[in-house]
C-alpha cells in the first residue's frame, strides 16, 4: 500500500498516479506511464511517453513534472496617487539560486486551493495585503515554467484605497509567512525592474502589462 496512491497521503489524496494518463488532445503523443516520485505536499512525477517527431519518427521520452496546483496573482494600483501595493517575503529557492537575501519584492499571490480564481485572489490579497477588493479584472493566463512545473497562473488587477493603517506584518503565521507590504510609485516600480531590484516573473509581467494595456497606459 503506497500513500497518495492507495491509500491517502498526508493530504487525504489517492490516486495521485493516474493523473494525466487519459490525455487525448494531441495524437502524436502516447501516455505510457506515469510514476509518482513524491507526494509530500505537492507531487512530483514521472511520466513516459511515445512522441511522434515532426519527420515522422517516434521515440520514447520520459520528463518530471512538478504539480503544486493552479495560482492566482494580482496587481493592485491606486490612480489617484500612482502608486501600486505589493509585497515583500523570503523566498527560498530565489536564496539559493542567487538572489543577495532572498527578500522578494512581488504581487500578491497564492494558490487556487479548490477555489476559483477570482475567489482565490480576493482571499490572497486580503491576507497578503489587508485589502478587501471587489470584482477583480481578469489579465490573462499564463503557464509560468512550462518545461516542468505543470502551474497555470490566474494574472488580475484591481484597485486599492489608502488605509489609515497598517498591520505589521500579513500572511497566514502558521504556514511560516512573514509578508510587508510596498507601496510603490509606478514609474519607480518601473524603475526597479529595470535595475534588478524587482526580479519576480509574475510581477514584471503585471507591470508592464499597466503600462501597455492596463491604468497607467496613457501616461
Amino acid at each position: 500500500m503506497t500513500a497518495g496512491l492507495d491509500t491517502p497521503d498526508r493530504r487525504g489524496r489517492t490516486g495521485l498516479d493516474r493523473h494525466g494518463r487519459d490525455l487525448t488532445g494531441n495524437p502524436r503523443v502516447r501516455i505510457e506511464d506515469v510514476e509518482v516520485l513524491s507526494c509530500d505536499w505537492y507531487v512530483l512525477r514521472r511520466t513516459t511517453f511515445d512522441y511522434q517527431h515532426s519527420d515522422g519518427h517516434w521515440s520514447r521520452e520520459q520528463r518530471e513534472t512538478y504539480d503544486r496546483g493552479d495560482g492566482a496573482t494580482i496587481l493592485l494600483y491606486n490612480t489617484d496617487r500612482r502608486t501600486v501595493l505589493l509585497t515583500r517575503q523570503f523566498r527560498l529557492p530565489a536564496y539559493v539560486n542567487g538572489h543577495p537575501d532572498g527578500m522578494l519584492i512581488e504581487t500578491a499571490a497564492g494558490l487556487l486551493d479548490g477555489d476559483s480564481p477570482e475567489e482565490a485572489i480576493r482571499r490572497e490579497a486580503a491576507e497578503e495585503t489587508g485589502h478587501t477588493i471587489g470584482a477583480p479584472e481578469r489579465v490573462f493566463e499564463v503557464y509560468m515554467s512550462p518545461g516542468s512545473v505543470t502551474e497555470r497562473l490566474h494574472f488580475f488587477a484591481a484597485p486599492y484605497r489608502p488605509q489609515a493603517s497598517a498591520a505589521d506584518g500579513y500572511g497566514i503565521a502558521a504556514e511560516g509567512e512573514d509578508i510587508a507590504t510596498v507601496e510603490l510609485p509606478f514609474a519607480e516600480a518601473l524603475a526597479m525592474v529595470r535595475t534588478g531590484a524587482i526580479a519576480d516573473a509574475k510581477t514584471i509581467m503585471l507591470l508592464q502589462w499597466a503600462a501597455l494595456d492596463g491604468p497607467y497606459r496613457h501616461s
